[in-house]
């Protein structure tokens, strides 16, 4: 079977590939070996796909059903292999290679096509929700996993140096957001890291399961901003976008008991960094509709 990688990913990884990266021209070979490694049956590749990683669809040699993820090693697979052994299956996805090594993750297999996302909105509020809380634990110790603070400083260093003039004002206070959030972590958990609705699949053993993390410890107000501003595109095309926003910070911040202003610094400053982000790579829609969003925080 040839094991072309999905254009989403091919466009998504060309983004952030450096010179001479050849992930993605070795990645037919990487997947056949690690197919033969493990005696797999391959049914599919799952289109569209992830932007970070190939996704096949398989069986294992006693006919059960799993996924085959291979990432490169810019999307740490494993750190997300260490978070996802220590979750255990509670809230997350179920590991079925605890040991493995390289950027091969055997998975349970969920149901790919049915995520909390193709729920009414304030439905898939309420159990994506539900099933973080689920993932935020004391962190192993001497973990391995990257912290809040060196993970945005680095987005940080990046925000400074991509932006143009009109975004000063934008990222000046984002930035600042951030050194006054980091001043005083009120927590020291375990977070998915990128959490959203679209990562939360329909499962066997639980009704949702987050997939995907890239893992990170800090504070839980960090892990639930990704998902205030989740269906962005049509906050921005309703009129009542801005109070909408607001009221989804307090609901959020009330249903998991979370700072509020905590939450909405940290819902600022991601929005900005990934608008900032989404510019310099040419994603010119993304970014102005992130901005826009990040405008009324």
């Amino acid at each position: 079977m040839a094991f072309e990688p999905p254009q989403r990913l091919v466009r998504a990884l060309g983004e952030t590939a450096a010179s001479g990266d050849d992930w993605l021209e070795k990645l037919p070979e990487t997947a056949r070996q690690a197919v033969a490694l493990r005696e797999l049956t391959v049914e599919r590749v799952q289109v569209p796909g992830g932007r970070s990683s190939l996704v096949l669809l398989v069986r294992r040699a006693d006919g059960t059903p799993a996924v085959l993820k291979l990432a490169p090693p810019r999307a740490r697979p494993g750190s997300e292999r260490a978070a996802l052994a220590h979750w255990g299956g509670l809230g997350a996805v179920q590991l079925l290679e605890p040991a493995g090594e390289g950027g091969a993750l055997l998975l349970e297999r969920l149901h790919p096509e049915v995520s909390v996302r193709s729920l009414p909105e304030a439905k898939a509020l309420l159990e994506a929700a539900g099933t973080l809380r689920k993932l935020w634990v004391e962190p192993p110790a001497g973990h391995p996993f990257e912290t809040v603070a060196g993970r945005t400083g680095r987005q940080a260093e990046a925000m400074r140096a991509g932006a143009g003039a009109d975004l000063v004002p934008l990222v000046d206070a984002a930035l600042a957001a951030r050194e006054e959030l980091l001043a005083a972590p009120p927590e020291h958990r375990l977070l998915h890291g990128t959490f959203r609705q679209s990562k939360v699949l329909s499962g066997g053993r639980m009704p949702w399961l987050a997939v995907g993390p890239d893992p990170v410890v800090g504070e839980c107000a960090f892990d639930l901003a990704r998902l205030v501003r989740d269906r962005v595109e049509d906050l921005i095309a309703t009129p009542s976008g801005a109070s909408t926003t607001r009221r989804r910070v307090k609901r959020l911040a009330e249903s998991l008991d979370v700072d509020q202003e905590r939450l909405r610094g940290w819902t600022l400053f991601r929005a900005v960094e990934s608008g900032v982000r989404a510019r310099r790579v040419g994603r010119a829609q993304d970014s102005e509709l992130l901005l826009e969003f990040a405008g009324w925080l």
